[in-house]
């Protein structure tokens, strides 16, 4: 019987996918600074990016790969990635934010860990991931038929 596991832990090491981490945790730090919302600051974006970080790609593999008995772990993570954290974090920083903010946060949040899970999802370099695509696009790889 195979254990289930995140995922394999040299994916996690792969320079694009922690250049487009760094990326994402930049965007929403800026985010922060630029749209003043009382539920986003520094703290809760680095939590939630790196939570999603770790369990999008996860999440969307049990998806994909159709395992079903994964599925009420994969919805918890989901869960405590997209909603979780966040009202545990809100509830102890500033709980009338939360209050305020969190049923405009889920559907926000849970959008991004979805894109986040479809972005991280690749197991390979780019370079690997282009010659893939090039594989499939006859057009990519020169050929005109």
């Amino acid at each position: 019987m195979k254990k289930w596991h995140l995922d394999y832990p040299s994916e996690y090491l792969r320079p694009w996918k922690l250049l487009t981490l760094a990326i994402g945790i930049a965007l929403l730090i800026l985010g922060s600074f630029y749209y003043h919302a009382p539920d986003w600051d520094i703290p809760i974006s680095l939590i939630m990016a790196m939570l999603a970080y770790f369990a999008a790609p996860w999440s969307m593999r049990v998806l994909l790969e159709r395992k079903w008995r994964l599925l009420p772990l994969m919805l918890f993570f989901t869960w405590f990635t997209v909603d979780g954290c966040y009202a545990i974090y809100w509830h102890f920083k500033n709980s009338a934010a939360l209050v305020l903010m969190r049923k405009a946060n889920f559907p926000a949040s849970l959008s991004l860990y979805g894109i986040c899970g479809v972005v991280w999802l690749y197991r390979g370099s780019l370079l690997q991931l282009a010659s893939g695509i090039r594989g499939h696009f006859p057009l990519l790889r020169g050929n005109k038929k």
